[in-house]
């Protein structure tokens, strides 16, 4: 329901995009074989526009609520300064070996925090300044996430936050689940926040891109 894009553009965007490394093409592979709900994984265009973003930002400390199984964890540690860490959170143990392999196979599990558990309880405990945050988690909390996150920004540090489109929804005035609306909600927030500016970028599901003034 994402794919705005027919498939025929999507593959002409893929085929003119630096390419995913070996390791995360193998990690989408078992991703959609392995793993429930494939449609959360970052994917290819989405993982290059995550990497370059951090390549420019080169942030020493980057903060993402929802690891799902670590492809855009991996993709924002490439562009990691030589002594930066990626802290990611997810409430999901069961993917937990899934994930820390991958992070292994890396080379650069060093530089990641894993952190299983609720984020809500988790963000405040983490005792950082961040440059780049990426918020990709249940939808009920993003407006949550984004107060807990907001302190711990450095300013022209960055938040980004994915599904911000929520497969077209957020247009469609007949549709009243908590999600939608709570995503709406989101969005409108961040519109109306004098201490940032924001641009709405139509990349696969959304994304919402808010610089700390």
């Amino acid at each position: 329901m994402m794919d705005f894009l027919t498939d025929l553009l999507n593959k002409y965007c893929e085929n003119h995009t630096s390419e995913e490394s070996g390791l995360l093409s193998d990690l989408n592979r078992n991703t959609h074989a392995r793993v429930m709900m494939p449609r959360m994984l970052s994917g290819h265009l989405q993982g290059r526009f995550l990497s370059l973003i951090s390549h420019l930002i080169k942030p020493t400390r980057i903060l993402e609520i929802g690891t799902y199984t670590g492809y855009s964890a991996l993709c924002l540690a490439e562009g990691l300064a030589p002594d930066g860490i990626l802290h990611t959170i997810d409430i999901n143990d069961e993917l937990e070996s899934f994930v820390r392999n991958y992070f292994k196979q890396s080379g650069l599990e060093d530089k990641i925090h894993f952190h299983l558990g609720n984020a809500k309880e988790i963000i405040p405990s983490i005792n950082e300044k961040f440059d780049l945050v990426f918020i990709d988690a249940d939808k009920i909390n993003y407006s949550l996430y984004y107060d807990l996150v907001f302190p711990k920004v450095k300013q022209g540090g960055l938040i980004l936050a994915d599904n911000v489109l929520w497969s077209g929804k957020v247009t469609d005035e007949s549709a009243k689940d908590k999600d939608t609306q709570a995503i709406k909600d989101f969005n409108l927030k961040v519109m109306n926040d004098p201490a940032v500016e924001n641009m709405l970028l139509p990349l696969r599901d959304g994304i919402m891109m808010a610089r700390k003034l």
